[in-house]
């Protein structure tokens, strides 16, 4: 059935949930997960150079703390499901292609995903969720 699943997270509640049943389906037919959270790069219409280098080190710096808790959450329930687990970070401006290109690097035959995410369900039609499902080769479970 499925080998390797992928779980894009944004660390939203409905998120979470989508994380946990991936989980759980990896382990009943045995497969492994791979979690992923893709951030977006800091863009800024501010003028002064010393500005935007400051608030660049505090947009990565948090960025790499709230990715880091997300993905250690994941590993954390992996684990403690017997299931295995990697995680990755990546840094793009459209994080619908950056799911579906670490899909197919990664040889993933299913891509979990919440059915919206930080900005709720109102934005559903503009969501990554519905570009993965436009765009992706892989099959996509989609969890609501």
């Amino acid at each position: 059935m499925y080998r390797h699943i992928l779980l894009p997270t944004d660390g939203s509640d409905l998120s979470r949930k989508a994380i946990k049943h991936g989980i759980a389906l990896a382990k009943a037919v045995g497969a492994r997960v791979t979690a992923i959270v893709v951030s977006t790069p800091f863009q800024s219409l501010v003028v002064d150079p010393g500005a935007v280098s400051k608030a660049l080190d505090q947009y990565k710096a948090l960025a790499a703390e709230q990715t880091a808790k997300y993905l250690d959450a994941v590993r954390s329930d992996a684990q403690g499901a017997g299931v295995t687990c990697s995680v990755s970070c990546v840094e793009h401006d459209q994080p619908y292609k950056a799911i579906i290109d670490i899909a197919q690097e990664k040889g993933c035959d299913l891509i979990i995903m919440a059915s919206h995410g930080l900005r709720g369900v109102s934005a559903i039609l503009g969501s990554e969720t519905l570009k993965v499902l436009t765009h992706s080769r892989v099959p996509i479970l989609v969890y609501r």
